[in-house]
């Protein structure tokens, strides 16, 4: 992966307000572009990781194997790979410990900032959560459940706005209907 090319950014950021037919150096543009760089290379900075870094799992008691671990509401941003357009909303984590291993709680909501640090599409952010999860703590299975608004619906297209998207990953115990519904409805209660 190359890195971060800021002045090619500022250039092209530059070069797109002449296409669309505005001027770059009228007084409410001329910084914009270093503006955009600036976001872009926040928003898009797990581009430049090779793997999430900032875990941390713990060895507990067995007494939590079984027993269902929920951080939810997680608010997240990322950037449709279509469109280079925002969605947002909430994510909602859970997870069965297995042979006692547990994962910080703080770094389940940096996993997810990690995982939307880059153009993605809905669908993937999801599976790429639950993925990294279920690879750091090896449960007996992980949820995740995402729900976002598009602004490439919003803006343009359909331009439906406060339409909700969601999407869910389960695997090993969860894919069990009640465990599922158990997770569903602690999610839902917060």
């Amino acid at each position: 992966m190359k890195p971060f090319d800021r002045a090619l950014l500022e250039t092209s950021v530059r070069n797109i307000l002449i296409a669309i037919g505005d001027d770059p150096d009228r007084e409410g543009l001329k910084e914009t572009p270093a503006r955009v760089a600036s976001a872009y290379e926040e928003m898009f900075s797990s581009l430049h990781q090779k793997a999430f870094t900032e875990s941390k799992v713990f060895n507990s008691s067995l007494a939590n194997d079984g027993e269902l671990v929920v951080v939810a509401d997680i608010p997240f941003y990322s950037m449709c790979e279509h469109h280079l357009l925002p969605f947002f909303g909430s994510v909602s984590v859970g997870y069965m410990p297995k042979n006692g291993r547990i994962i910080g709680l703080s770094k389940i909501p940096r996993l997810v900032d990690y995982v939307a640090k880059k153009p993605n599409v809905q669908e993937n952010l999801t599976s790429q959560i639950g993925l990294e999860l279920q690879k750091l703590v090896d449960p007996q299975g992980v949820a995740v459940v995402v729900k976002a608004r598009h602004m490439c619906t919003e803006m343009r297209g359909i331009k439906k706005a406060n339409s909700h998207t969601l999407t869910s990953f389960f695997s090993g115990a969860f894919k069990n209907k009640d465990y599922r519904m158990e997770f569903l409805q602690e999610i839902k209660n917060q």
